[in-house]
């Protein structure tokens, strides 16, 4: 993966000079696949770091947690209406509170950052760390209940990691680092497609946007390898994950808070 991150990161290239000359041609919403460097950097390092863990958390919930995303919210939209429709057996109750308490994660997150200052603030850090407990109380959970537990358990442990997603899904939305939702990637690809190709066709495949859709399938993979061995280690990795972007994110970006939003 090397490369990828080189490709990532790089911004000196003549094909990145390229794309800036048409990009300067095309709308402002464009400029998103421009890749910041140096300190600017780490905003987006932690947030494909957090893209990854929404990758491996879905894979938690649809192969260990009877069918539900916890992440992709469009996904468990779909299965509601099909479960709804009695197909397949699909699960309703799942879908619908997952749903729920992603909402709610979200509101609540938006309520906490609503008149902070744009960037990283104190209260970026504590959201992001309580969502990083959370996830590892849930690996206790599967650890003293085993990978099995009743579907009820299951319906609330889905719910506790939808909460942490909307969480971070607003986390995400408030720092605005463009293309980097954390838990989209269908819009993501549209852009991706639709814009960033048709600025610089193929040479332009390197870029965040492409790295977002990459990063939530190796999350997704990883999460259903890792299940093999047992439902907590996933979930470990994503606890892990999450309280390192929340340390990271605050020692080196708090400081400068304008810098995530580049």
């Amino acid at each position: 993966m090397d490369f990828l991150w080189a490709a990532l990161a790089n911004d000196d290239t003549e094909q990145r000079k390229q794309i800036d000359m048409e990009l300067q041609k095309m709308p402002s919403r464009v400029s998103g696949l421009r890749v910041p460097v140096g300190g600017d950097s780490v905003g987006l390092w932690l947030m494909l770091a957090l893209t990854f863990v929404t990758g491996v958390v879905d894979a938690v919930g649809f192969l260990g947690l009877d069918r539900v995303f916890t992440g992709n919210m469009t996904g468990n939209i779909v299965i509601l209406g099909m479960g709804i429709a009695g197909a397949d057996e699909l699960p309703v109750l799942g879908p619908g509170v997952a749903l729920v308490a992603f909402a709610a994660g979200a509101f609540l997150s938006g309520l906490l950052l609503r008149n902070t200052a744009p960037g990283w603030q104190p209260r970026t850090t504590t959201l992001l760390g309580i969502g990083g407990v959370v996830l590892a109380v849930l690996v206790g959970v599967f650890l003293v209940l085993g990978e099995d537990p009743a579907p009820n358990v299951k319906v609330v442990i889905a719910a506790c990691i939808a909460t942490v997603m909307g969480e971070q899904a607003a986390v995400a939305r408030r720092l605005a680092i463009k293309d980097m939702t954390t838990v989209v990637v269908t819009s993501t690809l549209t852009s991706l497609a639709g814009e960033t190709f048709v600025v610089g066709g193929w040479r332009a495949v390197w870029n965040r946007r492409f790295g977002a859709i990459v990063i939530i399938f190796l999350g997704a993979v990883v999460g259903a390898l890792l299940l093999r061995v047992h439902i907590a280690v996933p979930l470990s990795i994503a606890a892990v994950l999450t309280l390192a972007v929340a340390a990271l994110g605050h020692r080196h970006l708090h400081a400068a808070p304008g810098s995530a939003q580049r």
